[in-house]
């Protein structure tokens, strides 16, 4: 009697270790991956507004990109929530959502803000997501004005809404560049109670053909996102665009290839078949004989 109740007691303790086992190994299993959504808005003066998104799960210990997974853009307001569109993200988890102007959104009416909500519905590996930001809208009123032969920039930073100009705010100033914006507004210039700044512009400052693309920006603010304001103006130091890519380089398209690179190959190429031709009709002709 004592060795059945033995041998009960161990089975129901090596069955409990194999349940206990079984259900952290399915658990673990099942176990979804958190979602982080990043999301900015950039609103260009007198253009486009585009929504940078960013989407990220931590992996064992790692930020790893979501790699096309879809995710729904929508405009809340006056409490309704209206579908924008639905976009996938590329393979470093973003997308670039552009909108041609502002008026395809609509503002909550008691706030004045726009709403937008981003949100993934998850699936068998990741946990769903969401994440939203609220902006008002601003624009910089920027030109070229120039005084005893100085070149400087002027602008007005102003709430679209109200039509006030916004004081206190830091706006930078800087020239376009390929990779990365060149800042010319060396010190902090922040509006004035105007919701002005005029900042100075360098002399020889190059440009391809002295043309020059100056942004205005007012960079990731808490009550209206990014805003930029670009002014171009022929004022820069004229240089000439060294650039071979439309020229027969190895590094040019595939219409450019270099002339050697066409003609030497197709020789060999033409010369070994002409050679194996050749040889095979002398072939024929020593089997004939």
């Amino acid at each position: 009697m004592k060795n059945q109740l033995n041998v009960n007691l161990i089975f129901l303790v090596v069955f409990s270790i194999f349940s206990f086992n079984a259900t952290i190994g399915f658990a673990q299993k099942t176990k979804k991956n958190k979602v982080r959504i990043k999301a900015q808005v950039v609103t260009i003066t007198d253009g486009e507004i585009y929504f940078d998104i960013k989407a990220s799960s931590k992996i064992k210990r790692r930020n790893m990109p979501l790699i096309d997974k879809q995710l729904t853009i929508y405009n809340v307001f006056n409490n309704e929530k209206v579908s924008l569109v639905k976009i996938k993200t590329n393979t470093s988890g973003a997308y670039k959502f552009r909108l041609k102007n502002i008026d395809l959104l609509t503002a909550d009416s008691t706030t004045n803000k726009y709403n937008i909500v981003f949100a993934f519905k998850g699936d068998t590996a990741f946990k769903k997501a969401s994440k939203s930001i609220s902006f008002k809208s601003a624009r910089i009123n920027a030109k070229l004005i120039t005084k005893d032969s100085i070149n400087f920039i002027k602008a007005t930073l102003l709430d679209v809404n109200s039509g006030n100009p916004i004081p206190n705010e830091l706006l930078k100033v800087q020239v376009q560049r390929l990779f990365k914006p060149l800042t010319i507004s060396k010190e902090l210039t922040y509006t004035d109670e105007n919701g002005t700044i005029i900042v100075p512009i360098e002399k020889g400052i190059p440009g391809v053909n002295g043309n020059l693309t100056f942004e205005t920006v007012l960079e990731a603010n808490d009550e209206y996102g990014t805003v930029k304001a670009l002014v171009s103006a022929p004022i820069g130091k004229p240089i000439v665009d060294e650039s071979t890519f439309d020229q027969r380089t190895l590094w040019s398209p595939r219409n450019k290839t270099p002339l050697f690179i066409l003609i030497f190959p197709n020789l060999l190429i033409f010369g070994i078949w002409g050679l194996i031709i050749y040889l095979i009709t002398n072939l024929f002709k020593i089997t004939k004989s």
